[in-house]
Formats: C-alpha cells, structure tokens, sequence
C-alpha cells in the first residue's frame, strides 16, 4: 500500500517542480499593475538571436536527470539562454506578467522553443525583457494590445481572527549538496536543485524560490511545507491549485514558515494541470486508485480549509486584470 503511495508522491513532486518551472511559482507584476513597455525612444535589441525547435520531453527529462537543463530564461553576462520555453511562456517574460494575464490562441503554449541571445555591449541586463519583446516582434511577428478586465479570483484575507502564521527562521539554510541524486536545472529565477528525500518526497531549492519547499506523502495525503516564503509567493503556489487566480490582499508583509495538508486527490489534480503545461501526460491512476483521483479537478475544499487553519480566508471576487492581449503571433519564426 505505501509504495503506491510513495509512487503518487513522485508524481506529486515532480509536478510542484513543474509549476516551479512554469512560473506558478514565481512572482510576476502584481495584478492591477500596468506591465512594462519599451521606452519609445530607446528601443533595445539583441545584437544576435538563434531560434530553434526545443528537443522532445524525452530528451528534457534526460537532461534534468543529468543536471544539464535549461528551462525559462537564464542570464550570464552577456548570454542570455531561454530554454524548453513556449511562446505564452515567452510573452509572459517579456511583459513581466503571470500566466493568466496573457490572453491569445490555445496553441502557442504548445510548441517549445530554445533560444540563445547575445546583449549588447554597455546594455544592461535589465532591459532583456524589453529585448525580447523586440525579438518576438520580429522574428514571430508579435503584435499586442493592453486591456484591463473584471476576471474572478479569489482574494486572500486575512480571518476575522487574525492571522496565525509561524515567522520563518532567519538562520541561512544549508544548500542542497551536488550529489549524483540531485538535479540541476537552469530557470530564469536561477538555478533550482532537486532531490528526492529517500521517503518518497522531494525538496527544492533555489530557481527563485524563498527558502526551501519540502514534500513528503502519507496514506492521508501530501504534506506541503515551505520554509520561508511570502503571502506574494503563496498566492503564486495556490493559483496552481485552484480554479482562478489568487490575489494578495492580506497586506502581511513578512516571511514565514507554511505548512500544508492536502489530500493525494486534489494532488494529483494539480500534477495533471502542471504536466499538462510542459506538454507531458500523466499515465492512468495509480493501481487501486479510484477514477475520481483522476477526474478530479484542482480548487477542492482542502485548500480553502488549509487556509482557514493559517487564519487566512479565500475569498471569491471580482477584480481588475491588467492583460497583455494577442493580436497576431506566428506559430513558426523567421529564419535566423
């Protein structure tokens, strides 16, 4: 029975990776911001740009395995490498927003593309993203309008008895050592380590992240714990698991040590959801597994009771959405 378990808790963490890597996990501009835009009068390029099909998930996999991938945008001096990245993903850096803020065609967050630039010299680093922003424009023939829009979410609060949330430790945690069982793998928040715990669970460090997030599974479900972390960050891991996008309102402006408790169903909904946005497919359910494990579908009661224990309160609402709208995009660049 618990190596089914263990199994589900693999599954599990490989996907909260993959949120990670997607962005789910990384904060972007705060909603009812305006994105950034190119200064019209500085309009920044790369000096050189190479475009090119990404390999098949397959070959990804093998790279993660081998500490040598490279996933969203990195940047090394004057390198800058964009890897296993779709266009969505792509317009998102670009515009400095989060997923749900980019509206255009099903299908640009399909194909995946590797991309090596160079900047400039005496450019600096920060105007990559107004770079890139060129370079969709020209090389897929990108054309975008701003618009804001009444979108329902859900507002994280703080209860009407206050929060109950742990202060994160202010001792500097141990890094991950680089073994042979820990995966590397370049993002565009940094570098981001996995490794498995030896018990079925993982932990992640780094790509970004604050602290170090920890899972570890048992036949009541999957444990979620996050060492240091902001309600900014949370609100990025919970729109992973529910149905619409969370919004901080809760003004609580400290880091602090989460834990969750959640049920291997709605688990296994979000590794469905995650994986399904690198492209990849979970296998059918677990052996024993009941169909609801996988009919299930993100944004179950648990996380709304997970809160509440915090003294935070998921509230549905409607707010104003900044969106970066698609008005033309090729599926294929021009040659470089």
């Amino acid at each position: 029975m618990m190596q089914k378990y263990l199994g589900r808790a693999f599954v599990v963490t490989a996907a909260l990776a993959a949120g990670a890597l997607s962005g789910a996990l990384f904060g972007q501009a705060p909603v009812g911001k305006t994105p950034a835009a190119p200064t019209p009068d500085v309009a920044p390029a790369f000096e050189v740009a190479t475009i090119r099909p990404a390999p098949p998930i397959m070959d990804l996999v093998q790279q993660i395995q081998s500490g040598k991938a490279k996933i969203g945008m990195s940047v090394d001096g004057a390198r800058v490498d964009m890897g296993f990245s779709s266009l969505a993903d792509l317009i998102r850096i670009a515009y400095g927003v989060k997923p749900y803020q980019v509206q255009g065609p099903d299908w640009m967050a399909q194909q995946r593309f590797e991309i090596q630039a160079k900047i400039p010299e005496g450019v600096s680093q920060d105007k990559v993203p107004e770079m890139l922003q060129a370079l969709l424009a020209d090389r897929f023939k990108l054309a975008i309008h701003r618009d804001k829009k009444e979108l329902p979410v859900y507002a994280l609060i703080v209860g009407k008895n206050g929060p109950k949330l742990t202060a994160a430790s202010t001792e500097p945690e141990a890094p991950l050592p680089d073994s042979p069982g820990t995966m590397s793998i370049g993002t565009e928040k940094g570098q981001m380590k996995m490794a498995q715990d030896g018990k079925g669970g993982m932990v992640l460090q780094g790509g970004g992240q604050t602290g170090t997030v920890k899972t570890s599974v048992s036949a009541a479900g999957v444990h979620l714990e996050m060492t240091k972390v902001t309600l900014a960050a949370l609100v990025d891991t919970l729109s992973a698991m529910v149905d619409r996008p969370v919004v901080d309102m809760t003004e609580l402006k400290g880091t602090y040590h989460i834990s969750l408790d959640l049920p291997m169903e709605d688990m296994l909904a979000l590794a469905q959801k995650q994986m399904a946005t690198l492209g990849m497919q979970m296998p059918g359910p677990p052996p024993g597994a009941s169909p609801a494990d996988a009919a299930s579908t993100p944004g179950g009661s648990a996380i709304f009771t997970a809160m509440e224990k915090l003294g935070l309160k998921l509230d549905s609402r409607k707010a104003p959405v900044e969106t970066i709208v698609v008005d033309r995009l090729e599926k294929t660049p021009t040659e470089n």
